[in-house]
């Protein structure tokens, strides 16, 4: 399938998800469990692909599915839409329904996530006045998930929407390399 379809199948289902959340008035509680089923998504990917399997009963994955929402204490509207999800034999796109929820939650909330990768770790003071600069850029509020790259050898690259600002040592290096060689 191509990655045009799976990502507008992934939008329709988490566009209902939230519309589904907004009438029951838990889209924050829906969001904290899209949340933690991100963050592991990692670690149950295998079950996920068993989800996905078309051989297994449908009432099957659904028992299924309610057990592993009761453990995990997931919303309502949540469940029902993993259950529309078996239902439609649509695991494959799961991860993609989540990222595409989040995604919507951010845009209705006025917000952005930002990548910003460093050398070392930023303290306090420079997070805040980061995080601070770039609220003010973007006009949302910034949730900055940061990645060590000590390839980048010294200042910032950041990342949102698709733009890139970079700020890095190793980027100004390369710049200047094709400025000296003649090329823009």
């Amino acid at each position: 399938m191509k990655k045009e379809s799976k990502i507008k199948i992934a939008t329709t289902y988490a566009q209902a998800l939230y519309a589904a959340a907004v009438d029951k008035k838990c889209v924050d509680k829906v969001m904290l469990n899209v949340t933690e089923l991100l963050d592991a998504y990692p670690d149950y990917q295998k079950g996920i692909q068993l989800l996905n399997n078309p051989v297994w009963a449908v009432d099957e994955k659904i028992s299924a599915l309610k057990a592993i929402a009761q453990k995990l204490k997931l919303n309502d509207e949540l469940y029902n839409c993993l259950v529309i999800v078996a239902q439609n034999n649509r695991f494959s796109e799961f991860e993609d329904i989540l990222q595409a929820f989040r995604q919507i939650y951010y845009a209705k909330h006025n917000m952005v996530e930002v990548k910003v990768e460093s050398v070392v770790p930023l303290n306090t003071r420079q997070n805040n006045l980061l995080k601070s600069e770039l609220e003010k850029f973007l006009k949302k509020e910034v949730l900055i998930e940061y990645n060590i790259n000590p390839d980048i050898l010294g200042g910032l690259v950041v990342r949102f929407n698709s733009e890139m600002i970079d700020d890095s040592l190793k980027g100004k290096l390369n710049r200047l390399e094709s400025i000296m060689k003649g090329g823009q």
